[in-house]
C-alpha cells in the first residue's frame, strides 16, 4: 500500500517566546516492511539546531523556536509504501540491548493492578507458547480497558489506565508492554501512523508496542484495534515508552500560556 501522510502540528503562546527547545521525531524509517519514497520537515517559527539518530536508530531533531514568536507550525509529510508482514518486525536493531526493554519506567512500572493481572493471567498461560501468550495478553487488555478518548493524558501511567479500565491507544500499549515485562519478555513502544478505513482527516498519530519472541524478533500488537499491524501502519519511532518515541517533546522558559493544534492526514 502507498500511504501519503501530512501532519501539521502548531503550538500557539499568549506572549513571545523567551526560549522554548522541541525535539522532533516524526520521519519514518525505511525497513521493516515500509520504504519512505519521500518525505520533508518544514518549520515556520523556529530553526533546526541539529539532527541525529538516537540509540534506538529514530531519526531526531531538535528545533529552537525562534525569539519573540507566539507561534510555530511544523509540517511533516511524505509518501510511505508499505507491506502486510502480519506484525512480524524481525530483527532487532540499534544500540540498545534487549536486556533494556525488560526494564521498567516511569509510565510502565506495575504497581497492585498490574501485578495482580499479570498473575491472573500468567497462571492460565503456563503451557502456551511465547506468540500465543502475547496474543491472549493483547486481547485480555483490550476487554479490561475500554477504548475512551479524553480520559486520559500524555502523562497517565499504565496502572493508572489499568484501575481506571479505560484509556486510548498510548495507555493500551503501556499497559500491554508492563505485563509483558512480568511474563519475562523485552517489550517496547512504537509511535506512528494508521490509515484508518474510510477516513482520511484524523486527529492524533497512533502508538503501538512490540514484544520479542524467540524465533521470530519483534511482533508488532495494536491492542485498541485488536490487531496486529499490517499494510495500513507506518511505523515512525521505537522507545521503552512514550517519552522515547514521542512525535514532538519539548520545554520552554518563561510563563503565559500555551495551545496546540494538530491536524493529520492519511490517504492511500
Amino acid at each position: 500500500m502507498r500511504l501519503k501522510i501530512t501532519h501539521v502540528t502548531k503550538y500557539t503562546y499568549d506572549q513571545p517566546v523567551h526560549y522554548a527547545l522541541q525535539q522532533l521525531r516524526l520521519v519514518p524509517r525505511t525497513g521493516h516492511g515500509q520504504q519512505v519514497l519521500e518525505w520533508s520537515t518544514s518549520i515556520t517559527g523556529g530553526t533546526r539546531q541539529v539532527t541525529f539518530e538516537d540509540q534506538f536508530v529514530n531519526h531526531t531533531e531538535l528545533v529552537k523556536v525562534d525569539p519573540g514568536v507566539q507561534e510555530i507550525e511544523i509540517v511533516s509529510e511524505g509518501l510511505v509504501e508499505t507491506v502486510d508482514r502480519q506484525g512480524v518486525l524481525g530483527a532487532h536493531q540499534g544500540c540498545a540491548p534487549l536486556w533494556l526493554f525488560k526494564e521498567p519506567t516511569a509510565f510502565t512500572a506495575p504497581g497492585p493492578q498490574i501485578r495482580q493481572f499479570a498473575r491472573k493471567l500468567k497462571a492460565g498461560l503456563s503451557d502456551s507458547e511465547a506468540l500465543d501468550q502475547a496474543h491472549k495478553l493483547s486481547d485480555a487488555i483490550a476487554g479490561a480497558v475500554r477504548y475512551q478518548a479524553g480520559t486520559t493524558n500524555s502523562t497517565t501511567t499504565a496502572e493508572a489506565a489499568l484501575t481506571a479500565g479505560q484509556g486510548v491507544c498510548q495507555d493500551h500499549a503501556h499497559i500491554m508492554i508492563s505485563v509483558a515485562r512480568l511474563m519475562g519478555y523485552a517489550a517496547r513502544y512504537v509511535s506512528g501512523y494508521l490509515k484508518m478505513d474510510g477516513q482520511d482527516e484524523q486527529e492524533a498519530s497512533h502508538a503501538w508496542c512490540e514484544i520479542w519472541v524467540d524465533g521470530l524478533g519483534w511482533v508488532g500488537f495494536d491492542v485498541s484495534n485488536e490487531v496486529c499491524p499490517d499494510d495500513r501502519y507506518v511505523r515512525v519511532a521505537v522507545g521503552r515508552d512514550y517519552r522515547d518515541a514521542a512525535p514532538i517533546h519539548g520545554i520552554r522558559q518563561g510563563s503565559g500560556q500555551e495551545s496546540l493544534h494538530v491536524a493529520l492526514q492519511i490517504q492511500q
